[in-house]
């Protein structure tokens, strides 16, 4: 499947910004599964910019705008060919987690920071799921079935900085919240798990040539002999709808824009994202 998204967020000052410095991570990977054709971040009022890789090999677009402006337009177009394979089943056994080539490797993604860390009443029910399961991949698995099953999908019923545990509390969140909750909870399993951000098309069999407002989504990636990708929001695998944009431990390092202002004593912010299959 070929998809071209085009994800615009605008910011509105209530007075004269006079500078702006920012991070953007709206370049889509370039992975086996998906092949990034095109891409292009304009930024209004015209910036400084400067790109590079993090350390997690996200493309960061970097940018200031240092006249003063009263609002901010960025937009970021990009065209990916997608085609996924369905990962294969569990490989690695509990023992393998503690080898240095698993422990070792993926330390980041083995911490347990407030904003992942498991609540107490999650956590005893993942460290049963971990005692039931014959393998990392069978419990990594039943730990996003159980988020699914007990976390109601409710947009705004949390804000971005909350932490996993209180999506749990509520039993209700966001994707960001459920994957936070699925990340700490494999983590305390000892099975490294990390944050992807992206998007995915809404449809199920897209029309091609229609475009489709749709907006930005987060599933977990847990090492398996290999990165093994399961959307806790939707109960599924993702297939070629679901175009990667960045990873990392968590939503902090992957966020999609960033950044700090001086001038205006405050803002207001929009996002806007649309889908076309090309093919």
């Amino acid at each position: 499947m070929q998809l071209r998204i085009v994800h615009t967020t605008g910011f509105e000052y209530s007075g004269k910004a006079v500078a702006s410095y920012n991070q953007a991570r709206l370049t889509p990977l370039s992975r086996p599964e998906q092949i990034l054709i095109h891409h292009r971040v304009e930024v209004s009022p015209k910036p400084w910019t400067y790109g590079y890789r993090d350390y997690f090999g996200n493309q960061v677009t970097a940018f200031e705008v240092v006249d003063p402006h009263e609002s901010m337009q960025v937009a970021a177009t990009s065209t990916v060919q997608i085609t996924r394979v369905a990962a294969p089943g569990p490989v690695l056994a509990w023992a393998d987690l503690g080898q240095r080539e698993v422990a070792d490797r993926w330390v980041e993604f083995l911490v347990l920071p407030d904003l992942v860390r498991p609540p107490e009443e999650f956590a005893a029910a993942v460290k049963q799921i971990g005692a039931d399961a014959a393998t990392p991949g069978e419990a990594a698995r039943a730990v996003c079935e159980l988020v699914r099953a007990e976390v109601a999908y409710r947009p705004g019923s949390t804000d971005v900085q909350d932490s996993a545990a209180v999506a749990w509390e509520q039993r209700a969140g966001i994707s960001q919240d459920m994957v936070h909750l699925a990340i700490g909870g494999l983590r305390s399993l000892g099975i490294p798990a990390r944050y992807v951000s992206g998007y995915f098309h809404p449809s199920a069999d897209p029309v091609i040539g229609e475009t489709t407002t749709a907006e930005s989504h987060a599933w977990v990636e847990w090492w398996d002999a290999g990165w093994k990708p399961f959307d806790p929001t939707n109960g599924v695998e993702p297939v070629d709808s679901y175009v990667a944009v960045a990873t990392g431990r968590d939503y902090t390092d992957a966020k999609p824009l960033s950044g700090i202002y001086s001038g205006a004593e405050t803002s207001s912010m929009f996002v806007a994202v649309e889908i076309t299959r090309l093919a």
